[in-house]
């Protein structure tokens, strides 16, 4: 009978562990689980700032950009990705465009107006539209790698290359499924986080690596016709 007992409660407690590890495993898969970060100044790399303060508020349009997307992150809207009348969803809804075109308006730019103008003057790079929607286009993935492929700066896909990869980036991901914008913290290796919204619990988080790169751009207004550029307007 002992060890009948006995038997029992070293399956007990097998089953306890495995539970306990498979918990473990989900919470630090998802980002849950308390990490320290690092900064690019830990691996001696230099945070590159854009020359640009395209909205004039007193910082420069990559900080702005990285702000604004932590600022969605904190704020953790429902992944919710249908069509709106008027094109901007509310800021407790929102896909992972909507993290993009939210964090240049913090810099001072309408990316929606940016990209229908690109759409209207360019619509032969923009093949699989066939009616133009001012209040979907800017919120699909595969449309703004095809404005940041022309007007961006197109930087490596390397992600061990970690000097290369700066705060206020932008990263596609996975065939044009998936779209964040590159954060100051890094993991211990140097790897950037990612701010993105793919209805996951932790927004910014040790994310480069679990999906395919496909792009990675740096939007510097330096170097982009004024004609492009449209400024935010409420």
């Amino acid at each position: 009978m002992n060890k009948l007992k006995k038997k029992k409660s070293k399956v007990i407690a097998i089953f306890i562990i495995v539970i306990l590890f498979v918990i473990v495993f989900v919470l630090d898969y998802f980002n849950m689980l308390p990490k320290k970060y690092y900064l690019a100044e830990d691996f001696g790399i230099q945070t590159i700032k854009s020359s640009v303060d395209f909205n004039g508020n007193g910082v420069d349009d990559y900080t702005d950009i990285l702000l604004d997307a932590r600022k969605d992150a904190k704020n953790h809207p429902k992944y919710d990705g249908a069509y709106v009348d008027g094109g901007y969803p509310p800021d407790n809804i929102g896909v992972c465009a909507d993290v993009i075109w939210r964090a240049f308006k913090n810099a001072g730019y309408s990316l929606r107006d940016m990209v229908d103008n690109d759409i209207k003057n360019r619509p032969q790079a923009y093949p699989l539209i066939d009616k133009p929607d001012t209040n979907i286009d800017f919120r699909r993935v595969r449309n703004l790698r095809i404005f940041f492929e022309e007007y961006a700066q197109t930087l490596t896909t390397d992600i061990n290359d970690i000097s290369e990869w700066q705060a206020g980036d932008i990263v596609i991901f996975n065939n044009d499924k998936h779209i964040g914008i590159v954060s100051d913290r890094r993991n211990r290796d140097g790897v950037v986080y990612i701010i993105h919204n793919g209805g996951q619990p932790v927004r910014e988080e040790d994310y480069l690596g679990r999906s395919p790169v496909v792009a990675h751009y740096r939007f510097d207004a330096s170097k982009i016709d004024k004609s492009i550029l449209i400024e935010w307007k409420e």
